[in-house]
């Protein structure tokens, strides 16, 4: 088997387009989280804390020259959004996680259903346990 052969034999599996769905979802996730952060949720936490516009707070370590280049800073809101970014992802994670779980352990419970053939057999059984 060729090398083409075995790449396309390994690309066509289903476990590899299943992940390949869930990083493109990922990502896409990603996104809306990152809107949801820059533009939901931190505006309203700067404003109670005194109009601070997070995205753009940082700490000055060397102030930019004449030509507005060279600034050395510390991004700590660029940083700090990422924090809540993260968080919110993981909590999000961690439902779903948390929901498939259940799903699992109840699908675990269930009984499995019984064949009609057992069922007519134990019919029948109890037919003849009832007649003697």
């Amino acid at each position: 088997m060729g090398i083409l052969a075995e790449f396309k034999s390994f690309a066509m599996r289903g476990n590899v387009i299943d992940l390949a769905v869930g990083v493109v979802i990922g990502a896409a996730f990603g996104k809306i989280v990152t809107s949801l952060v820059d533009q939901i949720v931190m505006p309203p936490i700067g404003l109670l804390i005194g109009g601070v516009d997070f995205s753009a707070y940082k700490w000055v370590l060397k102030a930019a020259g004449a030509d507005g280049k060279g600034e050395v800073a510390i991004q700590l809101g660029a940083f700090l959004n990422t924090i809540i970014q993260f968080l919110i992802v993981a909590a999000a994670i961690f439902l779903v996680v948390k929901v498939m779980n259940a799903l699992m352990k109840k699908q675990a419970a269930a009984p499995a259903p019984t064949p009609p053939e057992v069922q007519l057999l134990t019919e029948i059984r109890d037919l003849l346990k009832r007649d003697h």
